[in-house]
């Protein structure tokens, strides 16, 4: 971008806003706000959409933010900008996760960050079936280096008694939450079949549920009102690309590194022609994510499985509006 069509830094920080919102999240549930004022953008977690049964201590919140977070970083950098980042910057006000501002104008943007912005639009968690290819080692790699630059780890499952051990868990752990009523209608709140609702998983974008599952590692069912539109053969493998992101630390700030990294995992393959499988559920259960770390010798904490290779396109769920999450102080 030259210096004469760049644009001015309230129009970068309201554009990365607005690109923030692209970013994937638990349910869809979308769960961030942003403030606009002086020259800094500020990014807040909303409270009113955390998922208290499946995620009562903010995890898959905080993740979802650090999505969102990473984008509004690429959109600075493909904008011409370096930004600084102040993550967790107040301690008395947990609710407010970063502020991004352009405090260093002669400094070149972050060029690695900035090629990712052209495919923000085409990231989209994919619940089909995958095509059976393998996945390119160099890709892995490639994901790898993604994941640590933002300071979380990302292990290929490839011995056969890990994977096995590994769906075992991810069985286990959706079985509880299947089992939980409270789980069952929260699930049902953010499922939709309502061609104007802008939040929720639609019908659309969630494969049909009933017959025989060929999954090893679960796929959530989201059709809890029998109206998904995808096949309903997934068939989730153990023979599949799987990933394990986690990190050193586990707590809020670990938590929001990790969605930043997992977003930059997802860029990274989706720039490459490669789609993913977001799969949490086996670290959503206290017991199963201690057993998981466990079994696999990690040092720090699991978040997410990521089934990643090539499937038909599925459609994109739908975003609320820049002005229902932007608060602008002019």
């Amino acid at each position: 971008m030259t210096a004469t069509t760049q644009l001015t830094v309230a129009q970068a920080l309201r554009r990365a806003a607005a690109r923030a919102t692209l970013a994937p999240s638990i349910h869809n549930s979308q769960p961030w706000r942003f403030i606009l004022t002086n020259g800094v953008l500020e990014l807040h977690a909303d409270r009113s959409r955390q998922l208290h049964v499946l995620d009562p201590a903010s995890r898959q919140m905080l993740i979802s933010c650090g999505c969102a977070l990473f984008n509004a970083r690429v959109a600075l950098a493909a904008a011409g900008y370096p930004v600084v980042v102040h993550r967790l910057p107040i301690a008395t006000q947990p609710g407010l996760l970063a502020r991004l501002s352009v405090d260093s104008p002669d400094q070149p943007p972050a060029s690695c960050l900035a090629g990712l912005d052209p495919v923000i639009e085409l990231r989209h968690t994919n619940r089909r079936r995958f095509a059976d290819e393998p996945v390119p080692a160099a890709l892995v790699d490639d994901l790898i280096t993604a994941a640590a630059a933002e300071g979380a780890g990302l292990l290929p499952i490839t011995d056969e008694a890990k994977l096995v051990t590994t769906a075992v868990l991810a069985q286990r752990a959706a079985a509880i939450e299947d089992a939980d009523p409270a789980y069952r209608a929260e699930l049902r709140a953010w499922t939709t079949s309502e061609p104007g609702r802008v939040d929720g998983v639609p019908s659309i974008a969630v494969p049909r549920s009933g017959g025989q599952s060929y999954d090893d590692i679960p796929i959530r069912d989201f059709d809890i009102q029998g109206t998904g539109e995808l096949p309903a053969d997934t068939r989730s493998s153990i023979d599949q690309c799987l990933l394990l992101l986690w990190t050193a630390g586990d707590n809020p700030l670990a938590w929001l590194q990790a969605g930043e990294a997992l977003q930059r995992v997802l860029l990274e393959l989706t720039r490459q022609g490669f789609v993913a499988g977001i799969m949490s559920q086996v670290a959503e259960v206290p017991a199963v994510r201690a057993m998981l770390r466990r079994e696999l010798d990690l040092t720090g904490e699991p978040h997410l499985l990521l089934r990643v290779g090539r499937a038909p396109v599925t459609p994109a769920t739908r975003r609320r509006r820049l002005v229902e999450v932007l608060v602008e102080h002019l």
